[in-house]
C-alpha cells in the first residue's frame, strides 16, 4: 500500500487533566536534574559550561497543571495515523504530538511501550505528564511543558512525493518556534522524523531537546549504544563517569538489574554513528538513529526496587508490563543547554524502526561484539548514508507551507509572531488561533493598555519576556497591570521591584487576594515565615469573601491557594490558623489525596498522632506527587518507626 495519513479516534481510560492552576509559578523550579557549582568543577569544561548556561528558575510564563486525579474514564482521543504496508505510527496531536504506538505489521510487534491508560503524574516541568510512546522534549531540563498540550498539525508534501505530518508550536519557556515533520517512505520499515528549532529573536537562546522513547522492559531486555563509558546521574543528584556495561559489578545495560531509578548518558565518541537500541531476549526490538547533530544517547531505568516498581504501577495500572526509556538529545546530558545564535536554527533527522540481531551475541559477555553486531544489523536495515540523504531531502521541504489542518495548538505563537513580525516559513501561526487568554495581551500590544476585567475572576496568565515587561512598565498603573508587571519583574530577578509593583497594585485593587498571594510567596522566599503566613491567611480569607461561584476557575483558585496557605501556616507553626483554612475548604477538596496528607500533617501539629496515623491506615493517594518527592516518608517517620507501607513507597534513592 502507498503511505497514507488519516485522522482517527483512540479510546483509552484517562484521568481528566483538570483546569490550569491560576496562581503564577513564582517558586523555584522543582527539577531533579540539578548540579551545584562545586560538582560541576570536576566535569569536562564544555559540559560544565553548558550545565551552568541559563538554567530555568521558574516555569513562567507557563501555568502549572495539577488539577488531575486518579479516577479514569473511557475517553476519546484524536489521533493522526501514518501508515504504509510495513509500519503504522499513531500520534496524539492534542498531547504534545506524542507517538502513542509504532506497530510493525510484518511481525505484528509493537515497537514501543504503549501505555494502556492515560494517567497524568507530576513529572513535567509544569506538572502533568504521562508515560509511554515517543515524546518530544523541548525547553529546559525535564519533561516539556507541552507534554499534555495541543500542537498544530497539518499535511505537508513529503520528500518522496507522498504526504507527511507536520507538528509545530511556540515553546514558551525559551520563546522559540519548532517543528517536527514525520513521514514514512513507501515500503520502508523506518519512520523518519525531521526536527527544526529556530531562533527568530535578537538574542542568543538556550536550547534543550531530548526525544524520549519508552520501550518494554523485561528480564532479558538489553539497551545498546556505541559507547564504553557513560555519565551516571541518580536521584542523589550526582553526575559521575562510569564504565559500560558493568558498573559496581552489575551490568547496567539491563534495565531491571538496577535497584533504584537512574540515568545513564552514553559517551558516544566523535565520528561514531549515533544510535541506541533496545532488544529483547530473542534479539528483537527497536532502534533509533539520527544525523550527527543529535549527539546524546541515554538509558533511563526504574530498576527493580520497591520504589521504582511502585512508580511503574502508579503511571499505568497493576499487572501491566513495565518500561524503560531510551533517549536522544542535543547535548551529552540532560543537565545541559546549548546556545542558538540569533537568526540561526538547529535541524536534524531521526529514524525509528525494528531491529533484529543475533541474541547470543547481543546478550553475550563481550560488549564490543554485542555493539558491533547491533550496529552491523542497523547498517543492513538502514545505512548511515540513507539517513543523511533523507535529511538532505527533508531540508528541501522544511519550508513548505502546510496544507490541510489536522489539529490546532495554542494562540501564543500567533501573539508572538504578531508582536515580533517574524517570518517563519513552514510554521504559520495564524491570527485565527488567538483566544481568550491572548486577547488582553493583544490589546496591550495594540492599544498600550492592559484591560481591566469586566467581572470578578481569577487573573489570566502572565507574560514575562522582556518585551512584554517593557510594555507593562509604560502602561497605566492599574491594579491588574501592576500584578502582571510584578510577575514579569520577579521572573527577571528583580524581586524588590516586583514587591513594590504588587504593593502599588494592592492600594488600587478591587480584588486583593492575587496580589497578597504574590507578596506571600516573596516573603516566604525571603525566609520571612511569619509575614508569609499572615499574608497567606489574609489572601485566603479575601478569596473566600470574593469567590463568586463554584465554577471550575474559582474552585481551582481555592484549591491552589488553600494548599499554599496551609503549607505556609504549618511552616510558621500555626495549627489553629491552618484549621480555619481547612474548615473553609469544600468537603470534596478535603477528600483529595493531597489534602488528606495535609490533614495528617495538621493533626501531628495539633498533637494528635493517633488520628494522623489513622489517615494513613485509611489510605489515600496523592495524585500530584512530585517525581523524587519524599514527603510521604517524612510524615510517616514522624508517626512511627515501622517500615513505610509499600503503597506509600515512591523512594527513588537509597536512604542515608
Amino acid at each position: 500500500m502507498a503511505t497514507t495519513v488519516r485522522r482517527a479516534v483512540l479510546t483509552l481510560p484517562a484521568a481528566p487533566l483538570g483546569p490550569e492552576n491560576p496562581l503564577p509559578a513564582l517558586r523555584p523550579l522543582d527539577e531533579m536534574h540539578v548540579l551545584g557549582e562545586r560538582d560541576r568543577a570536576a566535569l569536562p569544561r564544555d559540559m560544565a559550561r553548558q550545565i551552568g548556561y541559563r538554567p530555568l528558575t521558574t516555569v513562567l510564563p507557563v501555568r502549572v497543571l495539577d488539577g488531575y486525579g486518579r479516577e479514569r474514564i473511557p475517553t476519546e482521543l484524536d489521533t493522526i495515523v501514518i501508515e504504509n504496508d510495513r509500519l503504522r505510527a499513531t500520534l496524539l496531536p492534542g498531547l504534545g504530538g506524542r507517538i502513542h504506538s509504532l506497530h510493525h505489521k510484518p511481525t505484528g510487534r509493537e515497537l514501543l511501550y504503549r501505555n494502556p491508560v492515560l494517567q497524568p503524574a507530576d513529572f513535567a516541568l509544569n506538572g502533568a505528564w504521562f508515560s509511554g510512546g515517543i515524546e518530544w522534549n523541548i525547553g529546559a531540563t525535564g519533561h516539556t511543558t507541552l507534554s499534555c498540550a495541543p500542537l498544530h498539525a497539518a499535511r505537508v508534501p513529503a520528500p518522496d512525493g507522498g504526504e507527511m505530518v507536520r507538528l509545530w508550536e511556540w515553546e514558551r519557556l525559551r520563546d522559540l518556534p519548532f517543528q517536527v515533520d514525520l513521514w514514512l517512505p513507501e515500503d520502508s520499515d523506518f519512520l523518519h522524523v525531521g526536527v527544526r528549532i529556530r531562533n527568530p529573536r535578537e538574542h542568543t537562546a538556550p536550547v534543550y531537546w531530548w526525544s524520549n522513547i519508552a520501550v518494554p522492559e523485561g528480564e532479558r531486555t538489553r539497551v545498546l549504544a556505541p559507547a564504553d563509558e557513560a555519565w551516571h546521574f541518580g536521584y542523589e543528584r550526582t553526575l559521575t563517569r562510569v564504565p559500560v556495561p558493568v558498573s559496581g559489578s552489575v551490568d547496567r545495560t539491563y534495565p531491571l538489574r538496577g535497584d533504584f531509578p537512574a540515568d545513564y548518558f552514553y559517551e558516544v565518541p566523535d565520528g561514531a554513528r549515533r544510535w541506541v537500541a533496545s532488544l529483547d531476549g530473542d534479539g528483537h526490538g527497536l532502534v533509533q538513529t539520527s544525523t550527527d547533530l543529535l549527539r546524546g544517547r541515554k538509558l533511563f531505568l526504574w530498576g527493580s526496587g520497591a520504589g521504582g516498581r511502585r512508580w511503574q504501577e502508579w503511571l499505568t495500572e497493576p499487572g501491566t508490563s513495565g518500561y524503560a526509556e531510551i533517549q536522544a538529545g542535543l547535548a551529552r546530558t540532560q543537565l545541559e543547554h546549548v546556545p542558538l545564535e540569533p537568526g540561526a536554527e538547529f535541524s536534524w533527522l531521526e529514524s525509528y524502526g525494528p531491529l533484529s540481531a543475533d541474541p547470543l551475541t547481543v546478550h553475550g559477555e563481550d560488549w564490543a561484539a554485542a555493539r558491533a553486531e547491533t550496529e552491523s544489523r542497523l547498517a543492513e536495515a538502514l545505512p548511515r548514508t540513507e539517513v543523511e540523504d533523507a535529511y538532505a531531502a527533508w531540508r528541501a521541504c522544511a519550508d513548505n507551507e502546510p496544507g490541510e489542518s489536522l489539529a490546532t495548538g495554542s494562540g501564543w505563537g500567533a501573539l508572538e509572531v504578531r508582536r515580533g513580525k517574524y517570518e517563519l516559513p513552514g510554521t504559520p501561526f495564524a491570527d485565527a488561533t488567538l483566544g481568550e487568554q491572548q486577547l488582553p495581551w493583544l490589546e496591550l500590544l495594540e492599544q498600550g493598555a492592559f484591560p481591566e476585567p469586566s467581572r470578578a475572576a481569577p487573573p489570566g496568565p502572565s507574560l514575562v519576556s522582556a518585551h512584554w515587561r517593557d510594555m507593562l512598565e509604560t502602561a497605566s498603573a492599574e491594579s491588574l497591570t501592576e500584578y502582571h508587571l510584578g510577575v514579569a519583574q520577579w521572573h527577571a530577578g528583580d524581586r524588590a521591584q516586583a514587591v513594590r509593583s504588587w504593593e502599588r497594585g494592592l492600594v488600587l485593587a478591587p480584588s486583593r487576594w492575587p496580589l497578597l498571594r504574590c507578596l506571600a510567596v516573596a516573603a516566604g522566599e525571603g525566609r520571612q515565615r511569619d509575614r508569609a503566613a499572615d499574608l497567606y491567611a489574609e489572601a485566603f480569607e479575601d478569596l473566600c469573601a470574593e469567590r463568586g461561584d463554584d465554577g471550575e476557575a474559582w474552585t481551582a483558585a481555592t484549591v491552589a491557594l488553600g494548599r499554599e496557605a496551609i503549607e505556609a501556616l504549618l511552616t510558621a507553626g500555626r495549627p489553629a490558623a491552618v484549621r480555619a483554612v481547612w474548615a473553609a475548604l469544600p468537603e470534596a477538596v478535603r477528600q483529595r489525596g493531597r489534602f488528606r496528607l495535609l490533614e495528617a500533617r495538621l493533626l501531628i501539629a495539633e498533637g494528635d498522632r493517633a488520628a494522623a496515623r489513622a489517615v494513613f491506615d485509611e489510605g489515600f493517594e496523592v495524585a500530584d506527587l512530585r517525581e523524587g518527592a519524599e514527603i510521604l516518608d517524612e510524615v510517616w517517620a514522624r508517626l512511627t518507626d515501622e517500615p513505610l507501607p509499600d503503597t506509600y513507597n515512591y523512594r527513588m534513592r537509597p536512604r542515608g
